[in-house]
């Protein structure tokens, strides 16, 4: 049997230091004089010190992580930090169920945006700021943040990297070491955050208005301080700078990285994820909004706006709406859910398939349908100029086999449970992919107040399995994962 405590052992250290996070809000409780501070107090000293306990009752197991143990601990580091995270609103909000609570920390850390709250706009400016902090720190996935401190706590990170790092080719990086890899990527994280929330201010947001959605916009999370999320602003400022922040986190960032390092926007074009991402958000824009605009709902440029804002929001797993998209005629947001699987960057923010698991798939089918044509060709898998391993190709089949069968699974759970069938596919498309609004009783205009708690754990394992890329999460669950 897989001996775990020397993953407990790590697991006690990341509580220790995720309970260092609770000053941030803090602060900001401190600053606004809002009542919530003994409640952060309380929740950041019930979790560092069950951390340091739990850390000094598993002293004598430390040991090197191996793969195996970068799997679990990397599924229990999002349940553990959920946990931790939802204290704080457990602890101050009213009528806060266990249940609502863990599914509301859980949405945020896995950039999800789903709520179960109302009265988004009445909550103290502390819990706001925590619930979209939380997203921002979910946004490129703690266990990275944690790879780039863990040499500071003596184990190595590469398990943890592999298991959590997005894409199918998870060996590309950005320098030789893990940590300074890691510490790449939140640079270039920290600095489209801080560009955003600039952007934020010019058009006209509040500053903590704007820091919240800078946080969710860059993390592709979906949050808002307001419960009419961006149609609250009703600013065409607004909704364009969240459109090019939106659009820059779906891409990868290691993409963002080198073109910094190198002084040069070539890096774009040389990454045929980033363009086809492009090229299949602006073809969409333009044939949805043309749609829109014939059905005479709309005048065109009122069809461009609102098409171009919340087809990119859904589209990149973001889910910020600035009108009621469910109104429209159903192929328009059906398109949009769809688009979700895959209009996002490996190494970026969102969830879903990715775009580079998309184009392996094609070129494998046309790769196959070559073949019956011309039985004896030898024809390699290419992606640009990049031929494409057999054992990747074979890892993205079934991947993409999982994770359309994880959606039917969850879909009929949710449909036995007394869902109907538009509001439980869109719940379990919306959770797995990270988007959070979907359509039905879960539309742009509603939220997941309404679900029973039984379908709220489901949505809240969906988001869990899809921020993980399905496999790290469902493969505990073999048997042979347990045999020595």
């Amino acid at each position: 049997m897989l001996k775990i405590l020397p993953v407990i052992h790590v697991l006690a250290k990341l509580i220790m230091l995720f309970s260092g996070t609770f000053a941030f809000p803090a602060l900001v409780s401190w600053y606004y004089d809002d009542g919530t501070l003994p409640y952060f107090v309380r929740a950041a000293a019930a979790s560092g010190i069950a951390g340091f306990l739990l850390w000094i009752a598993t002293a004598r197991f430390e040991r090197e992580l191996k793969p195996k143990d970068g799997f679990i601990l990397v599924t229990l580091l999002w349940i553990t930090f959920a946990v931790t995270a939802c204290l704080p609103m457990l602890f101050y909000l009213p009528g806060m169920t266990v249940t609502n609570a863990f599914f509301e920390s859980m949405s945020a850390l896995t950039t999800t945006g789903a709520t179960t709250m109302q009265g988004l706009d009445r909550l103290p400016p502390s819990i706001n700021f925590w619930r979209h902090f939380l997203t921002w720190l979910g946004g490129m996935g703690i266990i990275v943040l944690a790879v780039a401190v863990l040499p500071l706590l003596g184990i190595g990170g590469m398990q943890l990297y592999k298991a959590e790092t997005p894409g199918p080719m998870k060996d590309n990086k950005l320098a030789p070491r893990i940590g300074q890899t890691a510490k790449s990527l939140w640079y270039v994280y920290s600095a489209l955050t801080l560009a955003c929330y600039a952007c934020l201010l010019l058009a006209g947001m509040a500053p903590l208005d704007a820091l919240c959605h800078a946080f969710t916009a860059v993390a592709l999370g979906g949050f808002s301080t307001k419960d009419s999320s961006i149609s609250h602003f009703d600013s065409w400022q607004i909704e364009a700078v969240l459109c090019v922040f939106m659009i820059l986190a779906a891409m990868n960032f290691a993409t963002h990285f080198l073109s910094w390092q190198r002084r040069s926007l070539k890096s774009y074009w040389h990454d045929i994820e980033a363009r086809y991402v492009v090229l299949l958000l602006l073809g969409s824009i333009l044939a949805m909004s043309l749609y829109l605009w014939w059905q005479q709902i709309y005048t065109f440029t009122t069809a461009l706006r609102y098409v171009s804002f919340n087809l990119i929001s859904v589209a990149t797993d973001t889910g910020y709406a600035s009108t009621d998209y469910a109104q429209w005629p159903i192929f328009v947001p059906l398109w949009m859910l769809f688009l979700s699987c895959l209009t996002v960057s490996s190494g970026s923010t969102g969830g879903g398939i990715k775009m580079i698991r998309t184009l392996i798939l094609t070129r494998q089918g046309y790769r196959e349908m070559s073949t019956l044509l011309h039985p004896k060709a030898v024809l390699p898998l290419k992606i640009g100029n990049r031929v494409i391993p057999e054992a990747v190709a074979f890892s993205v089949l079934g991947f993409i086999f999982v994770y359309f069968m994880s959606v039917v699974v969850f879909t009929f759970v949710l449909i036995g449970s007394g869902l109907d069938f538009i509001t439980a596919f869109t719940a379990s498309l919306a959770c797995i992919n990270n988007i959070g609004p979907g359509l039905g009783q879960i539309g742009p205009t509603g939220n997941y107040a309404g679900l029973s708690d039984f379908q709220t754990w489901v949505c809240t394992l969906a988001m869990l399995v899809g921020r993980l890329e399905v496999f790290s999460v469902l493969i505990l669950f073999t048997p042979t994962f347990w045999r020595k």
